[in-house]
């Protein structure tokens, strides 16, 4: 297991192929999919292309979405992490929990150590956050680790408000 950084409740770490069924699990529930553009996964196989041709390729440069589970009883909860989305030039940040999990502090917490990871592990000089405009409570997250709103857009379809953190 590649671990990427530990919280004090949580650690994250590289998903594999063999975690096609969590995956799954985490993208077949609509409410956790409400303000997103993406259908519901099918079934494994769908995981597996996932993650095969969207969240594998970013690990070479160091940067992916990353499994978040819990320190005490590692349980996957769902994923952080940071995604090079080279169509516009930017780092983006993005989070996902299993919704049993909201409400807990656990997206603020792997958020900001992931920003945090990003400044000073992986030198990177300006992370974009986006959350669709009714997403109050991510919303909530990005202003809280601190990123600054800078315009409402629609990106991949979806009216989002956009958020950034630079280097100071």
């Amino acid at each position: 297991m590649h671990f990427i950084l530990t919280t004090p409740r949580l650690y994250l770490r590289q998903f594999t192929l063999a975690d096609a069924p969590l995956l799954l699990a985490l993208n077949s529930d609509p409410e956790v999919l409400k303000y997103l553009h993406e259908i519901p996964l099918k079934d494994e196989a769908h995981a597996i292309e996932i993650l095969t041709t969207v969240i594998l390729p970013q690990y070479p440069n160091n940067l992916g979405r990353w499994a978040v589970h819990l320190n005490d009883t590692n349980e996957f909860i769902g994923w952080c992490g940071l995604k090079h989305r080279p169509e516009i030039d930017e780092i983006d940040l993005g989070y996902r929990f299993m919704k049993k999990y909201w409400g807990n502090g656990y997206a603020f917490e792997a958020a900001k150590h992931v920003l945090d990871y990003g400044f000073n592990h992986l030198h990177i000089k300006s992370i974009t956050g986006r959350a669709h405009i009714d997403n109050i409570a991510s919303l909530k997250v990005l202003e809280k680790i601190g990123m600054q709103f800078i315009k409402e857009e629609i990106v991949d379809s979806c009216p989002v408000k956009t958020y950034m953190a630079t280097v100071q």
